[in-house]
């Protein structure tokens, strides 16, 4: 099934730092994504695999951290990655019901392309994270499988997609289609040019919270409650109502940071977050991960050369990059979502079908 993109006009640019030319996470070279996109009827789900670089990741890993905002999540491969500091499989995004069958293809492709993992050499750790997406999709269904990963990892290119496809395609925003959402942010540090990228999957938050480029828009659309439909996804979403749903925020740089760093780094996409109007509520799992591509740990070695690393005082612009580029894609995600109709009849309208004049109300609003 194709699964149209909304591009008549592009989001608000958020910051001042400039976008990288793709304007996504693949501005960070050698950084791919691919999606499998599962849309017919009740089934509306997917999955969505970002490779870190063009190599095996097992062979050569790569520095990486992440950060638990809000831990009410069911993901594989963060202990591990917290203990040693690297990444070796590339990432899996999925629903919370198919991790498990996307941990087992991704050792199965470890294995195939390494015999002797588990062998003579380490066991792999698969990573994948997970948001629900029950809502749209039967999840119960249990639909992803193994094949799935596969196509999405074959699909993997620096032309990334976004929107209502990938893992992208079931979840919720704000009430309203969320997805899959993308974004680079090109700086300065240490007198360098880096780029920060970031690939997010939004599922989370209540529309009165929603926040564009510091815009309370959602609180603008619950008091205007414009079109019938706008109407009733406003009704839908009364502000007394907890916020639950989940967001996995991926960040990518090609700076040269240690796991410690990157640690520091993944956790400055909890700004981003909380821009956009989420407060990390109860039964929201928000997990962030950053890797660097500046240089690999190679399977089995007795020592690892590490390039000149980014001291810490020089970070901010990094920090500042991370937000920005995490708030761009929740933004984007919203932007480009299409809507969808799935399990039982329910649907999600996008932000631009809900709101015809989005871009005009924001100029509006910014005057």
């Amino acid at each position: 099934m194709s699964i149209s993109n909304h591009s008549a006009e592009r989001a608000p640019h958020i910051g001042t730092l400039p976008a990288g030319p793709l304007g996504t996470i693949a501005d960070v070279d050698g950084v791919s994504v691919g999606h499998c996109t599962l849309a017919e009827g009740a089934l509306q789900t997917g999955v969505t695999v970002i490779r870190p670089h063009r190599g095996d990741p097992f062979v050569d890993k790569v520095p990486a951290a992440a950060s638990v905002i809000n831990g009410f999540g069911k993901s594989i491969g963060l202990l591990q990655l917290d203990e040693l500091g690297t990444l070796e499989t590339p990432i899996a995004l999925t629903n919370t019901f198919s991790v498990g069958v996307l941990a087992q293809a991704q050792i199965r492709a470890a294995i195939r392309a390494n015999p002797r993992i588990g062998r003579d050499w380490p066991t792999v750790n698969p990573l994948v994270f997970e948001c629900n997406d029950g809502y749209l999709n039967d999840i119960q269904a249990l639909a992803v499988a193994e094949q799935h990963f596969n196509d999405a990892f074959d699909a993997a290119s620096a032309d990334v997609g976004s929107g209502a496809l990938g893992a992208g395609r079931g979840m919720s925003c704000f009430d309203l289609k969320g997805g899959i959402g993308t974004a680079s942010r090109v700086l300065s540090a240490a007198g360098r040019d880096y780029t920060v990228g970031a690939l997010v999957l939004a599922n989370f938050g209540r529309l009165p919270m929603l926040t564009i480029d510091g815009t309370p828009l959602g609180r603008m659309l619950a008091e205007r409650a414009g079109a019938a439909e706008a109407a009733n996804a406003v009704a839908n979403a009364a502000s007394d109502k907890p916020e639950q749903g989940s967001i996995i925020m991926i960040v990518a740089t090609d700076a040269p940071l240690d796991a410690r760093q990157l640690k520091r780094l993944s956790l400055r996409a909890a700004a981003g977050l909380a821009r956009t109007g989420s407060v990390y509520g109860h039964g929201s799992g928000d997990i962030a991960l950053a890797f660097s591509t500046a240089y690999t740990v190679p399977q089995g070695a007795d020592f690892v050369a590490l390039p000149p690393l980014v001291a810490d005082h020089c970070m901010d612009p990094l920090f500042r990059a991370c937000a920005d580029s995490v708030e761009q894609a929740i933004v984007g995600a919203l932007w480009r979502a299409e809507s969808v109709t799935g399990r039982d009849g329910h649907r999600r309208l996008s932000l631009r079908d809900s709101v015809p004049d989005l871009a005009q109300l924001l100029r509006n609003a910014a005057r």
